[in-house]
């Protein structure tokens, strides 16, 4: 990739980096095309990455983990989607669930579940959406009722659309209502397993691109639980799904350069080597002015991804903001840089045996990730006018403020 990104990592971290970039060249790279053809499952790049010891990322060393920090993550999702999106959003999502049960469930429930999701014995899934609740999380229908009778401590009902991993998740971090008149403070999370009574897994969505990551939905039909399911109690959990989405959104950011990337060392080579009207493509002032504009939005989207990385890391209280503007311009920056890309190589940008295409589709579909980019929008707006509206001595919120 030209500069050295590591140099702020410890050693260790960045030998975790280097086995993923290893992993993306040799085991991604090969098998992308056809994962994405032919809607490959997410269980055999999970199963994969595993056994590449990239399953284990947010889990603390002690718990057989890597104990990555955020930048480090950031590194290892980048190289991952500069082979494709799709894996390294899986793999999110997966090493995600790890993390949340490492850092809010019981010592029963690490002991259990952690071993199987680390080795890639077992998939996870993160089940927030719903089909009428996407943008407005807190408004989620899915309801955990208390049981009266037996050992049961919940029954769980409602639909979850959107899911990533869901064509083979078994282990599913569910999010659902347990008091709707205390509005997000009564939402809980729950570990639900595919296989448990009143579980119905949805048939996968067939959509523009990003096939690996196998999104679906489930059903719960008076689905049983011990209280021991319980992962975040309510008060907290909604919480906690905030705080995995700003790491998730500064993911996302660093997968766009891990795109651009790819993108741009392509139309680079391309036009280099391919020759018209007797001097090569490159030559021409307007195809390098064209990847100018790229380079330079590469440079800024890892700059913007990095810092709120760093920030996300320190717990620093600005670190939402900077999520929000790293993920609004990675994405825009990445849609606009893979099709500059692709017009550079001419036609042959469009065969499904180059990335190009995959990485355009996914550049879309990053765009309505973890929070769209009008929900970035609501954030950076809410922060902008939150400062004029104390100035002035009022403690309504802006107009521009969603609660």
């Amino acid at each position: 990739m030209g500069e050295n990104l590591n140099t702020d990592l410890e050693p260790r971290e960045a030998a975790v980096v280097e086995r993923a970039a290893a992993f993306a060249r040799d085991v991604v790279v090969p098998r992308a095309a056809a994962w994405e053809r032919f809607a490959g499952a997410p269980a055999e790049v999970i199963k994969a990455a595993a056994e590449a010891g990239l399953c284990g990322l947010l889990a603390p060393r002690g718990l057989g983990g890597v104990g990555l920090g955020v930048p480090a993550m950031a590194r290892v999702m980048e190289e991952l989607a500069w082979a494709d999106f799709a894996v390294a959003f899986s793999l999110l999502v997966h090493n995600n669930l790890v993390g949340a049960i490492c850092r809010e469930g019981t010592t029963l429930q690490v002991e259990h579940y952690v071993p199987e999701l680390v080795s890639g014995a077992s998939v996870g899934a993160f089940l927030l959406t719903e089909p009428g609740a996407g943008t407005d999380a807190a408004a989620i229908a899915t309801q955990a009722k208390g049981a009266t009778t037996g050992e049961t401590g919940w029954v769980l009902n409602g639909t979850k659309t959107w899911i990533t991993n869901a064509s083979v998740a078994n282990v599913l971090n569910v999010y659902a209502q347990t008091d709707p008149s205390r509005g997000s403070a009564g939402i809980a999370s729950f570990i639900v397993e595919s296989s448990d009574p009143g579980v119905a897994r949805e048939d996968p969505y067939w959509l523009l691109g990003a096939h690996a990551m196998g999104t679906g939905g489930f059903r719960f039909t008076d689905c049983p639980l011990q209280s021991n399911r319980q992962l975040s109690a309510p008060g907290r959990a909604f919480k906690a799904a905030l705080a995995g989405i700003d790491i998730a959104r500064v993911m996302v950011s660093a997968m766009c350069a891990g795109m651009l990337q790819r993108s741009l060392d392509l139309a680079v080579e391309h036009t280099t080597t391919r020759r018209a009207f007797g001097q090569a493509v490159s030559e021409f002032q307007g195809v390098q002015w064209q990847l100018a504009e790229v380079a330079t939005d590469l440079f800024a989207t890892r700059a913007m991804a990095y810092t709120a990385a760093r920030s996300l890391d320190r717990g620093d209280p600005g670190a939402t903001l900077q999520a929000a503007h790293a993920k609004k311009f990675a994405t825009r920056a990445a849609l606009q840089g893979v099709s500059q890309s692709m017009q550079a190589l001419g036609a042959r940008g469009l065969r499904q045996d180059l990335p190009l295409a995959r990485h355009l589709a996914a550049a879309k579909t990053a765009q309505y990730l973890d929070g769209t980019t009008e929900v970035q929008n609501v954030v950076i707006s809410r922060a902008l006018f939150a400062g004029r509206a104390a100035q002035q001595g009022s403690d309504k919120p802006s107009a521009f403020v969603l609660r």
